[in-house]
């Protein structure tokens, strides 16, 4: 992975955290994700996923944005995608800057990456956003050992409630697994510099359970 992004907290050390783009790619929202991670005292690495099919790819958080992210992510490859954020993993422990353990933390296609990098490779923890084919590959659920946490919008006319339920009834069945719906939101409600998508106030629960879970999981 060359020209890795990646931030650093203000005391230049602390655990990593790999995390993994919606198909709008390295834009200003995933940017300021970044930023408040490695304010919170994590080292935090974006891998480009899009980089073999349209490197440096950012787009637009409207309807047209939205549409040729879509095909951009129409020729992706999952798998080839999973190496990626598995190889930044290693590469985030390799670093002499990095103590105490590397999680994954993915949003929309990263929340599917995230927990796919859970089941196939050994994170120290992994949180995922609104993954569209997580309730599909439930099944790898049995794979995972670190503490996972799922976030999904009661609303999400991507991801329907029915495929949520069934996300919900293996996460009751898995020691170290939890999942919080914010039933009013719907798909990518976290990013907030998407009108079309963002709800404030679920957003902001959501962004608490999720730094509550990782001071506890991968502690900063």
């Amino acid at each position: 992975m060359t020209d890795l992004p990646i931030w650093h907290p203000p005391s230049g050390r602390g655990p990593g955290l790999v995390l993994i783009q919606e198909i709008f790619g390295l834009d200003d929202y995933l940017r300021s994700v970044a930023a408040d991670l490695a304010a919170a005292g994590y080292v935090v690495a974006i891998p480009e996923l899009f980089r073999r099919i349209a490197p440096g790819w950012s787009s637009t958080h409207d309807e047209a944005g939205v549409a040729a992210s879509m095909e951009v992510a129409a020729s992706f490859d999952p798998e080839l995608g999973l190496a990626d954020v598995l190889e930044t993993v290693a590469h985030l422990r390799a670093l002499p800057t990095v103590t105490g353990g590397v999680g994954v933390l993915g949003f929309c296609l990263g929340g599917s990456l995230a927990f796919a990098a859970a089941a196939e490779g050994a994170p120290d923890t992994a949180v995922s956003f609104y993954g569209s084919t997580v309730a599909a590959s439930i099944g790898e659920l049995s794979r995972v050992t670190c503490p996972i946490q799922f976030h999904f919008g009661g609303k999400d006319p991507y991801i329907p409630r029915a495929d949520v339920a069934v996300v919900e009834s293996a996460v009751a069945a898995h020691p170290g697994a939890e999942i919080h719906v914010q039933e009013e939101a719907g798909h990518a409600f976290h990013n907030h510099v998407a009108p079309m998508f963002h709800h404030p106030e679920a957003a902001a629960r959501a962004w608490t359970l999720t730094t509550e879970f990782l001071r506890r999981t991968l502690p900063a």
